[in-house]
């Protein structure tokens, strides 16, 4: 069972992190300064290389099984139950008179704080910017906690075991009868990552106790894996390897149910292999857990989405080294090479392919829905095997050349990069639109530049080439486009779509530069970065500034659904290049979700009338207690996010918790706090290690001449 909102209160106030950045590749808790409070209060306490129990969502104890038993413990603890039990005694009967008031939202003060807190946002007392102010950027990362907590906690009280949430009506409704853990088990890793330990619990008490995958019902096999899949494998990984992150004694070695999530894992895995049962091995779009039958696409003639066949591998690969079952291996291997057998030009490939005959349905190339993670997954196969796989580093790289010679234009008036589409194939006319799922791409190009080492490292490696410093600049180039469309809209908040202005004939990539190594070929890097052709955003009240006009909003797109792609690239590219301004930008982002998204509850259904003739501090007193401060209760997606006020949707999207607030969270953290130079994150966030195959773990094709 999970503590109740007052045990959590009282132990998040003791919440602090033992950092020690060469522990493990998580690199400490992400902490870069001095921690204050009772921190400071034990003066040298820590001088003769003595330390104190973590806390983090609770106090840690050792496990029962190495726990000492003399008998001044069992008094120390015999007393600590006897005071719990008085607490709890206490909360309970609060909690009933709150809930004879008819407050049915969580106990918990941050929605109260939250709110009063974004009261605050614009006054030039509580908000100063300027460039020379040192930032807490600690601090700002526990605002990105506290807002996972009360998503978090309303979920937990309204919508509970529920595969999808509605935060304004406060309720949830299931994806299949019995329920597939949707929002639970894709959240799991970041209640880990935040250490919200009591949480963890709660959450791992649910998938110990309810969660079966024995359903007669067909599920998609892409948004399967990736999110219940690869949050099973990352909730093991950071249990197992990191059990200092949101410690419980069932993840110890040892314990009974210490292999729980990669149990359910390999009971998920078997029956998503029916998916693969396809002729040519591309799996099928859906699949029935529990028949393990796999089901064609209902839509588009039977043809599965490129980028779902191609975005299974990580977790896959993952699961094969953990269990040496190198069938998983092979299977998600065999997609790749019937993909790369067909010989797509320039290594763009149609966002359709047919299961049976392995054969892809049209000609539209996009980076956008459906054809996105393909991408993104090539360079990740190569960084998970610690780059002994080069034939992905390979794929990638011809790839990114063809995205720059056919899908990457100019503005034409501010000269933004983007990265448009060819609906038509490669030979037929661009098309200037951009989905928000784009935006993964900066940051994938910048991880793949130096494959996640800082640039300022990567730079002193004699492998480091000319061609390397223009992906940086694409990156840098393509992440200030996707700023901009944030810019752009009422609420800073980014359409589900954005088109742009192009010139007539469009100006692409080789007009730029026509030097660059894509026409004149790989050369030796001058070590510095290239010059952008982009014009100034800021300052945003600057009428001469054209970017504006470069940007156009369609009525069907203005949506926006707490989608993380712009933030995730935010991440890598503070990460990679250490430049303090995407760190800034992500700010402006959270502020704005927060403003924009919050759901919030004005209490004044209690109030009673106050006599005319009270004095002004009798008012006052009686109003505070039967009235109850405003508060945030949770937070939800657009409809219209270039209105002010928007117009809600009443969803809570579950990669809200699983990637948007996590990759926040991550980008306030210090860079080495799970480090890119050690993992992966699949396309749902989810951090898995680099490994080294070994064995049957190998590849195991060769691609075809061209």
């Amino acid at each position: 069972m999970s503590s109740s909102p007052g045990q959590r209160l009282h132990s998040e106030s003791h919440w602090r992190a033992n950092r020690n950045p060469t522990a493990s590749p998580l690199g400490g808790y992400g902490l870069s300064q001095q921690s204050t409070g009772v921190g400071n209060k034990l003066g040298n306490f820590f001088d003769g290389g003595r330390s104190l129990p973590m806390y983090k969502d609770k106090p840690y104890f050792a496990p029962r099984r190495t726990a000492g038993r003399s008998r001044r413990r069992k008094i120390l603890y015999g007393g600590l139950c006897v005071f719990v039990l008085v607490c709890l005694w206490y909360f309970m009967a609060g909690s009933s008179k709150r809930h004879r008031h008819g407050l049915d939202t969580p106990d918990t003060p941050k929605g109260e704080e939250m709110w009063k807190w974004l009261q605050s946002l614009g006054d030039p007392a509580t908000e100063i910017e300027d460039g020379h102010q040192n930032i807490d950027w600690n601090a700002r990362r526990e605002k990105v906690r506290d807002a996972f907590i009360i998503s978090w906690d309303g979920y937990e009280q309204h919508g509970w075991g529920y595969d999808e949430y509605k935060p304004i009506a406060k309720e949830g409704k299931q994806m299949v009868p019995g329920g597939l853990g949707w929002i639970i088990v894709d959240a799991l890793d970041t209640l880990m990552i935040m250490n919200l330990t009591s949480r963890v619990q709660h959450a791992r008490n649910w998938i110990h106790n309810s969660l079966q995958y024995n359903q007669d019902h067909d599920v998609n096999t892409f948004e399967t894996t990736i999110r219940m899949l690869g949050g099973l494998l990352s909730a093991h990984y950071l249990s197992t390897a990191h059990p200092g992150l949101a410690p419980i004694a069932d993840d110890d070695a040892g314990s009974p149910g210490e292999d729980l999530y990669i149990e359910k894992a390999t009971d998920l895995a078997d029956r998503l292999l029916g998916a693969f049962g396809s002729k040519s091995g591309v799996p099928y779009a859906s699949i029935n857990l529990n028949t393990s039958t796999g089901i064609p696409s209902h839509a588009d003639n039977g043809a599965s989405s490129t980028a779902e066949a191609t975005t299974v591998q990580l977790e896959f690969k993952y699961l094969a080294k953990l269990t040496g079952e190198a069938e998983y291996w092979r299977v998600v291997e065999k997609v790749m090479q019937v993909v790369d057998d067909q010989k797509m030009e320039d290594g763009l490939l149609p966002i359709y392919i047919y299961p049976d005959s392995g054969n892809f349905r049209g000609d539209n190339i996009r980076l956008g829905s459906r054809g996105d993670s393909y991408y993104e997954y090539l360079i990740k196969q190569y960084l998970q095997t610690s780059k002994q796989e080069p034939i992905y580093k390979e794929l990638w790289d011809e790839s990114l050349m063809g995205v720059r010679k056919h899908l990457i234009a100019y503005t034409k008036n501010a000269q933004l990069m983007i990265l448009g589409e060819r609906p038509s194939g490669l030979h037929g006319k661009l098309s200037p639109k951009m989905d928000h799922l784009v935006c993964f791409m900066p940051g994938t190009i910048a991880l793949g530049a130096t494959g996640g080492v800082p640039l300022s490292k990567a730079r002193k490696s004699p492998d480091w080439t000319q061609r390397q410093e223009e992906e940086i600049l694409l990156a840098r180039e393509l992440m200030k486009t996707c700023w901009a469309t944030y810019l752009a809209t009422e609420t800073g908040l980014a359409p589900e779509i954005t088109y742009f202005t192009l010139d007539d004939p469009p100006k692409m990539f080789h007009d730029m530069y026509p030097d660059s190594t894509a026409s004149a070929g790989n050369r030796e890097s001058q070590g510095v970065d290239l010059p952008m052709k982009s014009q100034p955003l800021y300052p945003l009240d600057d009428k001469t500034l054209k970017w504006r006009e470069d940007i156009q909003i369609q009525s069907q797109d203005r949506h926006n659904l707490q989608r993380p792609e712009t933030v995730e690239s935010l991440f890598y590219m503070y990460r990679v290049t250490g430049d303090q301004m995407y760190r800034q930008w992500g700010w402006e982002m959270f502020k704005s979700f927060i403003r924009h998204t919050a759901v919030v509850e004005h209490d004044h259904s209690h109030e009673t009338d106050v006599p005319a003739d009270a004095d002004a501090a009798a008012a006052g007193a009686q109003a505070e207690k039967v009235a109850r401060p405003s508060r945030i209760t949770g937070f939800t997606s657009l409809s219209n996010a270039n209105t002010v006020p928007p117009v809600t949707r009443d969803n809570m999207e579950s990669f809200w918790m699983a990637e948007t607030l996590k990759y926040f969270y991550l980008l306030f953290s210090d860079r080495d706090f799970i480090s890119l130079e050690d993992h992966v994150f699949n396309t749902e966030a989810h951090p898995l290690p680099r490994f080294q195959p070994t064995g049957d773990l190998k590849t195991g094709w060769t691609r075809k001449p061209r």
